[in-house]
């Protein structure tokens, strides 16, 4: 056999000679480093007079089980000798190298702590977070979610695969789970970049077309890996440092024409990028033996799903300003900024329940001003809308912060007072009159015309409240207008 100093990452058959010595009698680990990624192997321990003393065997396609969660480790207990481990390699293809090396039980069992709870946090990471985005692809029926969710799905799968969580939970053994996935996964990412981004024939097309080329180029992985599977993984690493340079090219390139999402993706996107190429190049990790470059990996790919999700939060929360920006407009009155007809009748409706339910007195006043087409007629319609917006400040200066105050239109106000009683909605409607024509000495010959009605108990719904206040108002101005009338209900 010839010596190699570096395996083929397509495959092969390999074996691996070492010597060691034992002084006293021992339990021994034998495990890989820097990769998790074989389709079998085959541990076989030599005395210094030849003999087979033990041997042992696993591997992701193999059906023996692992001894330990998520790792290859097999322990072995050995007497005081030399000793020699051939380790024969069996394997579709490789991801990185996989050398043995032998450790004590009690210290590889504390040793693979840390790359085990990296394993299960990262995937649970992704699990949790792949149903979200499918969950808002389907409610949203949004695309961009459900690419997204395919992505981590086809990570899900490699990686789940890749460091024996399936074959160990679920008995999965298809060695190709580790690269097939990935072949799809790298198109849904780059179907992804194009929606979240807005990348369109249109918009950007250089970046369209480049797009569109890589995804042909990617159908095409995905042929070859047919014919050739055990080139499959390098296909599926190719395929990242293509979609990694193009999404970090799309995310530059938007965020310098002002895209709203593109800032926060090319920090993703830089991260994903530089623990990404370390994954896909590094071929050993020197002296670390128990994290594995499938754990740099997983990490490259749950970390830039974190941060995208934080994309994702700052987008609900800018639509979330955009809903209650558009609410706002819809429901205030633009020349006085008080609530509009729509604005009040929802926070009426409101406040009317409310106040059935718990048994609360409350007040409507209605005020109509008099005379005010004349105002507008020989005074014109700017001294009109002065006198509106006077108005507004009187009513301002005399409710409370938690009355609500409409213009309902026109010359018309409404205000609705809760959780006040008889005695005290009186002096209100009082201060109301009072402040209003204060205001109105300004516009004659406009006056105002007030109906206020309290309840000590609140039985009719907001729209029939709005119509006796009504009601009310106009026999003020039936009786000659400029006045205040009450009425009170039990």
């Amino acid at each position: 056999m010839a010596p190699v100093d570096k395996l083929d990452r397509t495959g092969g058959r390999f074996f691996w000679l070492g010597n060691f010595e034992i002084g006293q009698t021992t339990q021994l680990v034998v495990d890989f480093k820097n990769s998790s990624v074989i389709g079998r192997f085959h541990h076989r321990i030599f005395d210094d007079h030849g003999r087979l003393v033990a041997e042992a065997a696993g591997g992701i396609q193999g059906r023996e089980p692992d001894p330990f969660f998520l790792r290859h480790g097999r322990e072995f207990t050995l007497q005081p000798g030399h000793y020699r481990l051939v380790t024969e390699i069996s394997s579709p293809f490789l991801l990185a190298q996989p050398v043995p090396y032998l450790d004590t039980l009690a210290h590889y069992r504390q040793a693979i702590q840390p790359g085990d709870a990296l394993t299960l946090l990262c995937l649970g990471v992704l699990l949790g977070l792949m149903f979200y985005y499918a969950v808002l692809a389907s409610m949203r029926r949004n695309a961009t979610d459900g690419f997204y969710a395919l992505f981590i799905l086809g990570n899900l799968l490699y990686n789940g695969t890749a460091l024996l969580v399936y074959p160990d939970l679920f008995g999965l053994h298809w060695f190709y789970l580790i690269s097939f996935p990935i072949l799809f996964s790298n198109g849904s990412y780059v179907l992804f970049v194009l929606r979240l981004l807005d990348i369109t024939s249109a918009s950007n097309p250089r970046l369209y077309r480049l797009g569109m080329a890589l995804l042909g180029l990617f159908a095409a992985f995905v042929l070859l890996a047919v014919f050739k599977p055990n080139w499959s993984l390098e296909l599926d690493r190719a395929g990242v440092g293509l979609f990694l340079a193009y999404g970090l090219l799309s995310g530059i390139v938007r965020t310098r024409q002002g895209h709203f999402s593109a800032p926060m993706y090319l920090a993703a996107v830089l991260v994903f990028f530089v623990l990404g190429a370390l994954s896909i190049s590094l071929g050993r990790l020197g002296e670390v033996y128990t994290i594995y470059i499938e754990h740099l990996g997983l990490l490259a790919v749950t970390v830039e799903v974190l941060l995208l999700a934080l994309v994702l939060a700052r987008q609900f929360s800018q639509l979330r300003m955009q809903y209650e920006r558009a609410h706002v407009n819809a429901t205030r009155d633009a020349l006085t900024d008080l609530q509009n007809r729509r604005g009040f009748v929802e926070a009426g409706n409101s406040e009317v329940e409310r106040s059935k339910r718990y048994g609360h007195p409350l007040s409507v006043i209605y005020l109509d001003l008099d005379n005010f087409k004349q105002l507008n007629d020989t005074r014109g319609h700017d001294t009109g809308d002065a006198a509106l917006s006077a108005i507004a400040g009187a009513l301002r200066s005399v409710l409370r912060s938690n009355d609500l105050l409409a213009r309902l239109g026109g010359d018309e106000f409404a205000m609705l007072l809760p959780e006040i009683g008889p005695e005290a909605a009186t002096e209100v409607g009082r201060k109301i009159f009072a402040a209003v024509n204060s205001a109105l000495r300004d516009f004659p010959p406009v006056t105002a015309s007030i109906g206020v009605i309290r309840f000590a108990r609140v039985r009719f719904t907001f729209h029939d409240i709005m119509k006796l206040a009504d009601e009310l108002m106009y026999e003020v101005k039936k009786a000659g207008k400029n006045d205040v009338r009450f009425r009170h209900y039990e």
